[in-house]
């Protein structure tokens, strides 16, 4: 560490890297054009390196050119983070679990609602699939799928979905619109693989009177997203749940195929180490979380 110079010097390396000769810099840094080139000489010698080639315009030496953008980055880091810093000032953070999924199609575009009604809490979220333990190295509060079989924590029930078809109107276009639930099985399916917490092709069949063993299955996918893309895509008719695909059924990118009523088995659920739930900030989240989930669920019918 006795090699690091002071800050001062390091700026006056940071700004004569972009400036082609020691005049304009110092304009930049409002000091004088011999005093830039006397913090140089004295990184040069602490350093024992040579970092510019002098003459009518500055040009960098090969030692130059290899720790000009490390000293950028560090004072552009140094800056976002003050900025960071001083932004967060006065608020308090709340660090939020759930799966990827929810996150990405039902709270981030929910999140900026909170933001202009508790501008005071900073979310940062964390996506797993992976059971929480609530260490202290785990989010304080979590969101999730399940049967609402928590001991020990708090929990509050939020909303459950309902299950349906969904296919892009391209794919409609070339296949024709499905009358019944069995004209389903002559169209590409899309199927998502484990997850028993959903159910798959199989069980909404039944849930419309049809028992099959053979599906037209087109691909099947490990993750719920992929599933939904690979439906707007126009390559199969995915099994969607009402929460994972609002987006795409307001703006008409997916179409939803038979209003039958077949709610998911699981549903999702706010959780929380008992006894934290009554802190100022999480008491907030979860109020505001349970007032869009209210509203949410009066929509999945």
């Amino acid at each position: 560490m006795r090699d690091l110079p002071p800050t001062a010097t390091l700026r006056a390396f940071e700004v004569a890297t972009r400036h082609a000769t020691f005049t304009s810099a110092a304009e930049e840094l409002f000091i004088t054009q011999s005093a830039v080139s006397h913090q140089l000489k004295k990184l040069e010698e602490l350093w024992g390196l040579q970092l510019f080639e002098r003459g009518k315009t500055l040009r960098l030496t090969p030692a130059g050119t290899a720790l000009a953008p490390l000293v950028r980055e560090f004072f552009s880091k140094l800056e976002t983070t003050l900025a960071d810093q001083r932004e967060q000032k006065g608020r308090v953070r709340l660090l939020v679990n759930t799966t990827y999924s929810f996150a990405l199609k039902w709270l981030l575009p929910r999140l900026p609602g909170l933001a202009r009604l508790h501008p005071e809490i900073l979310v940062t979220i964390e996506s797993t699939d992976s059971a929480i333990n609530f260490t202290s190295a785990d989010s304080e509060v979590a969101i999730r799928f399940g049967h609402g079989n928590y001991p020990a924590l708090h929990s509050d029930f939020m909303f459950r979905e309902q299950l349906f078809p969904v296919a892009s109107p391209t794919l409609l276009k070339r296949f024709g619109i499905p009358r019944v639930p069995a004209e389903l099985l002559r169209y590409p399916l899309l199927t998502r693989e484990g997850a028993d917490l959903v159910p798959k092709w199989d069980a909404w069949f039944k849930q419309v009177g049809l028992n099959t063993d053979v599906l037209h299955e087109s691909v099947r996918f490990a993750d719920t997203n992929m599933t939904i893309e690979a439906a707007l895509l126009g390559q199969g008719i995915a099994l969607a749940r009402s929460g994972h695909v609002e987006k795409e059924l307001l703006d008409g990118s997916l179409n939803r195929l038979f209003d039958i009523p077949f709610p998911s088995p699981a549903a999702y659920y706010f959780v929380c180490p008992a006894g934290i739930e009554t802190r100022p900030h999480i008491q907030k989240f979860r109020s505001w979380l349970l007032s869009e989930s209210h509203q949410a669920q009066l929509s999945y019918r």
